[in-house]
């Protein structure tokens, strides 16, 4: 078999309808979309459009849209632009453990910058605890920043009712929403989201592209000084057909939404059944109900994840062991440690997240791929061994 793309968390396939919508501003288009003349000005209105068209989709103004490179840009804007516009009011910002490193290290340098941050603890399935962060609120809180979906394990966080806290508190809350757009309808005046962040390489579209939304009246920093583009927020010509690949990317997401994710979900509960099934002392990690659609995340114990993934790769199998940011790194996930695993039985976790191009004959392959490894590498492993000399006893 081919190679098995099954790290879609990570980033996506771009789609066809996408590409083809970018090709004209790549080669035909190219004007600078700051200039007075016809083929500048072309390309002003496209980026226009697919403003209108994006906060159309998640029912805002398009003047409450900023294009970005992507959702740690995005997160980084919010997070330092809300905290420094409102200093005067506060220094107290709330985020979760879980949060992926964007936000996380972002609040980090904000607390050497005497910010005080406090994080919001999960229980075993990922989910944020309300009642503690109703009282963590202080009088000086100006920020809460939590993710809308968690990038590794995938579970969804109750942001309708966080939206409401931070609204009777008078509390401007931030989410990032980049793994949840594209999967989930997102109504930010219902959900009371005053600032969202999203990356359109998440939902089959170009990478290198993102949005930040901020709702009108909410002040927050500059963040690239030079010429006036962003309603002088963020200076730099614009990246014409990322914004259009990113505004029909999303187009198409919420178009074939609910047949898409009937889809994935399908594989994904699939999967999980069959590795259930076939492969014992295993433990899934996260909510199974408020999850991502095409997530899951398995730990099997007495094995160590990358030894699992290099052997996955052996076979043209791509999956992930944790955040692709992070991958570079020994340390187990601090996704998995905050909803309490050990770090033994974190070490041997593997993310396999299944998007719109994945089909059955791919997870029949992966799954047999995996009995055959995870018992080999068993075997190897000393832990694994006196595991069965105890359980012989």
């Amino acid at each position: 078999m081919n190679t098995v793309y099954l790290d879609n968390n990570a980033t996506t396939k771009t789609d066809e309808e996408v590409v083809k919508a970018m090709l004209p501003y790549l080669v035909e288009n190219y004007g600078n979309p700051s200039s007075i003349y016809k083929i500048g000005r072309k390309n002003r209105k496209a980026i226009e459009d697919a403003r209108e068209s994006i906060a159309k989709i998640l029912n805002c103004e398009p003047n409450e849209i900023y294009f970005t490179s992507g959702g740690s840009e995005s997160d980084n804007t919010a997070i330092r632009g809300i905290a420094y516009s409102y200093k005067n009011k506060g220094n107290h910002i709330i985020t979760s453990t879980i949060e992926h490193p964007a936000v996380l290290e972002t609040c980090k340098q904000l607390e050497k910058e005497g910010f005080e941050i406090s994080y919001v603890k999960v229980n075993e399935n990922g989910i944020i605890d309300v009642e503690e962060l109703k009282k963590i609120i202080k009088p000086t809180t100006t920020l809460i920043t939590i993710m809308f979906a968690n990038n590794e394990i995938g579970t969804i966080q109750p942001i309708e009712e966080i939206g409401k806290i931070a609204k009777e508190h008078d509390i401007i809350f931030h989410t990032d929403s980049v793994q949840a757009v594209g999967n989930i309808l997102i109504d930010v005046k219902k959900l009371n989201i005053d600032s969202l962040s999203l990356s359109a390489h998440k939902f089959y579209g170009p990478k290198g592209i993102g949005v930040l939304y901020v709702k009108r009246g909410i002040k927050f920093n500059k963040f690239i000084n030079g010429g006036h583009q962003e309603r002088n927020k963020r200076a730099g010509t614009e990246n014409v057909a990322g914004i259009i690949g990113l505004a029909k990317a999303m187009e198409i997401a919420y178009r074939d939404l609910e047949e898409h994710n009937k889809k994935i979900k399908e594989l994904r509960d699939y999967y999980v059944n069959q590795v259930k099934e076939k492969i014992p002392y295993i433990k899934i990690n996260g909510d199974m109900e408020k999850r991502l659609p095409g997530n899951s995340n398995i730990s099997f114990r007495f094995i160590e994840g990358e030894g699992l993934l290099l052997n996955l790769d052996l076979k043209g199998i791509c999956a992930s062991s944790g955040s692709a940011c992070t991958s570079g790194s020994l340390n187990p996930s601090h996704v998995l440690l905050a909803i309490g695993l050990s770090h033994e039985i974190a070490h041997g976790s593997l993310r396999v997240s299944i998007g719109k191009y994945n089909i059955k004959e791919e997870i029949d392959y992966v799954v047999e791929c995996l009995v055959e490894i995870v018992k080999r590498l068993r075997e190897m492993s000393p832990l694994w061994e006196k595991f069965i000399e105890e359980e012989n006893k």
